[in-house]
């Protein structure tokens, strides 16, 4: 190559030097930035690491609340809640919000779709606390007492708009060959929905359904007004039941050193709780697609 060409695709030493540093430049700023979003996550979860380890043992587990003198207890009896309310919470948003997503992205001109869409806004802003006053006035006044079905209902209207949202994106995403390919071969609409676009969404449905979990298992607020908590190992959610957030949120503000020992290890379980629904699901979605 001569060295008129050389000239021409080459850049000269100067010019090659500010490149360099200013890629350099941005890629520190990056990597600055990243810090400091991760930075205070890192700080938390050591926090609660190193904290709710301490408190952590077999009778944590197994055993439900006892007073100080006794020994303090476990929290089994929150553990327990808060996996049926959440689970039950996960089953009613999880059809509510698949179905309502579904409807939005499959249907977009439905006339049910505006008012879908406005009460979908409202539910994403409307804070928890309000939510669990919304079934504390429809479901536990009518009924005159606290249960863990109004707690799983006020989880519920948590879950709903994230996994509805989350649902009509990844659909979205899905080509309109699939569709079309399936109603050529003469399957209905509902089929194709079903045998076609939702297993090649089911990756991105789940991440919606473990995102509505996460912000539901952590909420203590809507409970108080639902669950109403308890201090008794209870399966029944027709009964008032406790859970790992409710716990959490009494046990911070007591003076004793054992019950902040113990919330701090309700914080660690349920993080570990969150985190082990995410990755059962991953593995469960991943095994099934294969």
């Amino acid at each position: 190559m001569s060295a008129w060409a050389q000239s021409r695709y080459v850049p000269a030493d100067g010019n090659l030097r500010r490149r360099r540093l200013w890629n350099q430049a941005m890629l520190a700023l990056l990597v600055l930035g990243s810090l400091i979003v991760v930075a205070p996550l890192v700080l938390v979860l050591g926090a609660v690491l190193l904290k709710g380890i301490a408190a952590i043992n077999l009778a944590f587990f197994l055993e439900p609340f006892r007073p100080v003198d006794q020994g303090g207890g476990g929290l089994a009896h929150a553990i327990v809640g808060t996996l049926l309310m959440n689970l039950l919470a996960l089953v009613i948003g999880g059809v509510l919000g698949l179905a309502g997503g579904i409807l939005l992205s499959e249907y977009p001109d439905h006339p049910v779709n505006p008012t879908l869409r406005i009460i979908s806004d409202l539910l994403n802003g409307l804070p928890a606390l309000l939510k669990g006053l919304v079934i504390y006035t429809l479901v536990v006044i009518p009924s005159g007492q606290f249960s863990g079905y109004a707690g799983a209902l006020a989880l519920a209207l948590i879950m709903v708009p994230i996994v509805l949202r989350a649902t009509e994106g990844v659909l979205k995403l899905v080509p309109w060959s699939v569709r079309e390919a399936g109603l050529a071969l003469g399957l209905p609409r509902w089929r194709v929905i079903l045998s076609l676009v939702l297993p090649a969404a089911t990756s991105g449905v789940i991440t919606g359904l473990m995102l509505g979990f996460a912000r539901a298992a952590g909420e203590a607020a809507p409970l108080y007004f639902t669950a109403g908590g308890s201090q008794l190992l209870t399966f029944n959610l027709g009964q008032q039941v406790e859970s790992l957030a409710l716990s959490i949120y009494k046990y911070a503000n007591e003076p004793s050193p054992l019950r902040q020992e113990q919330a701090w290890a309700a914080s660690l379980v349920l993080t570990l709780l969150v985190l082990a629904a995410s990755l059962l699901a991953r593995w469960a979605t991943r095994r099934w697609m294969h």
